[in-house]
């Protein structure tokens, strides 16, 4: 079975959880064995892994250069050979010349989520009906709203079915507050899809209801973790007997709730003074974030070490005794799933989807800061119940993998392919 796969990130480069989840939904179909999976994405770096296909778009030309070959090998990454250049080339389908090209013919994109964001999800889209008319096969599936519009061209183009996977909807992103543009987009996308995989049973349900889509197509997927690789399982976990660490990892922004953390860790401060909280990432509240700590008397007891990637963030989580999602709506949210991994007790709201698999784990509402006060205070109060989470917690989430995702998205594969045009 071959897939074509649109996404906006992939590791080596991580943005945030979409990249995590892209990789090890590829990495699960792999395991498969029977599925080929080509993943398109706006600018690889070249040192993505090689278990699948990788398509930069960033390199597939658009308008007609006479280009040498020699000068295409010095231009392109390891992940497109000129071969495949000159093959793209031939099924350039109108004419894009009043487009901005560069010497090659091709589209540059800046990567990640730059201000022109909409200008590159469009061109994104135009390039994907030039690899839709290239490559060979049997269904689409596009990651979350930047590549829904790519998604609905190529199948178009094709007339291959279409399976959408939705890692948020703007929902979750804004608190409500939608954006009509990219709500547009997302039903859109919806509407056309012929499969809708949902994080999580409370993003379906948001599909569902706040879309208006087909309970018939739309189903859950929730995400998982890969094992841990030798180098992180061997990351020490530090003696904090005289001394906690209470730890948030994620993005600064009103959809993770930072400012539930603080609160409740100015509560936890009121009773102890042995914890220290950190609050690792960046966003557009982190300033704000590092003024309510000020206000609250805590800022010599609070940390902010900014961003973290890679190694740097499993020796948080194996530095931490104890770690908190507080979101305010968390489709699913792999993060407490890591953490679990290295043996680390987690909180996690009731508003969040990787509850609906997690029974290892305590959960409070967002907004409830006494019982996340409680919850933290009993965890680094109470050896007996830190125990019992961490060895169990690691247990059930061991018990979570790709490989068992992957199973599932090809067997829902198989049942679009069986009905579609029925």
């Amino acid at each position: 079975m071959k897939v074509l796969m649109f996404g906006w990130e992939f590791p080596p480069k991580i943005y945030g959880g979409l990249a995590v989840a892209s990789y090890g939904i590829t990495k699960g179909l792999s395991l498969q064995g029977d599925v080929e999976t080509t993943f398109c994405m706006p600018k690889p770096t070249g040192e993505e892994e090689d278990f699948l296909k990788i398509v930069g778009m960033n390199q597939v030309p658009i308008v007609w250069r006479d280009v040498d070959y020699n000068y295409l090998k010095s231009r392109l990454t390891r992940n497109m050979t000129p071969e495949d250049y000159y093959s793209f080339r031939d099924h350039i389908y109108s004419d894009f010349s009043y487009m901005h090209v560069n010497d090659i013919g091709c589209m540059d994109f800046a990567g990640g989520y730059p201000g022109n964001l909409h200008e590159e999800i469009n061109n994104f889209s135009v390039i994907a009906g030039v690899v839709a008319r290239r490559q060979e096969f049997d269904i689409i599936h596009a990651h979350d709203w930047l590549t829904y519009p790519a998604g609905v061209h190529a199948k178009m183009v094709s007339g291959k079915p279409l399976c959408i996977h939705v890692h948020a909807t703007d929902f979750d992103r804004s608190r409500g507050k939608v954006n009509p543009t990219v709500y547009s987009m997302e039903k859109n996308g919806m509407d056309y899809a012929d499969c809708i995989m949902c994080v999580s049973e409370l993003t379906r349900r948001t599909v569902i209801e706040q879309y208006h889509q087909n309970p018939k197509k739309v189903f859950a997927m929730h995400n998982a973790v890969y094992p841990l690789s030798q180098e992180y399982q061997d990351i020490p976990r530090p003696d904090h007997s005289k001394e906690k660490i209470v730890t948030f990892l994620g993005r600064i922004t009103m959809q993770k709730g930072p400012e539930y953390f603080v609160e409740a860790a100015s509560l936890v401060l009121q009773r102890a003074r042995n914890i220290r909280f950190v609050m690792a990432g960046s966003g557009d509240m982190m300033d704000a974030m590092i003024n309510l700590a000020a206000e609250r008397g805590i800022a010599d007891r609070f940390h902010f070490p900014g961003f973290m990637k890679g190694k740097q963030v499993y020796e948080v989580y194996k530095n931490s005794d104890v770690f908190v999602m507080p979101s305010v709506s968390e489709p699913f949210g792999i993060a407490p799933l890591e953490a679990m991994q290295c043996g680390t007790p987690s909180i996690i709201s009731k508003q969040s989807g990787c509850g609906e698999i997690l029974d290892k784990v305590i959960k409070t509402d967002y907004w409830d800061i006494h019982a996340m006060a409680d919850a933290i205070y009993s965890l680094c109060t109470n050896p007996a119940l830190f125990q019992y989470l961490q060895e169990e917690g690691k247990k059930e989430v061991d018990g979570i993998t790709w490989e068992k995702v992957g199973l599932r998205i090809r067997a829902l594969y198989e049942d679009v392919l069986r009905n579609y045009g029925k």
